[in-house]
């Protein structure tokens, strides 16, 4: 594996002499995937408490649910960026 690294170094040097890695289409295809994982990665918790809440009072309805879907405004605001760029 190692003697693999040195000619994929010498290959991704020799692109960035001639512009950037990504294109601002990958850049922004990126930064919505990882949105959308850090979204559901923060729902995964978020949804289990907010479940047990209501299940044991079921006056904390409403504030589960904007708890749990208020993660998803990072993936919301990363399609914004997205149109903008």
């Amino acid at each position: 594996m190692i003697e693999a690294i040195e000619p994929l170094m010498t290959a991704l040097q020799s692109e960035a002499a001639s512009g950037p890695a990504i294109t601002a289409s990958a850049a922004a295809a990126l930064a919505v995937g990882l949105a959308a994982f850090g979204a559901g990665y923060a729902e995964r918790g978020i949804g289990a408490a907010a479940m047990g809440a209501i299940a044991e009072d079921e006056d904390l309805f409403v504030n589960g649910l904007i708890l749990t879907v208020l993660p998803e405004t990072l993936v919301i605001l990363a399609l914004v960026v997205v149109f903008l760029v």
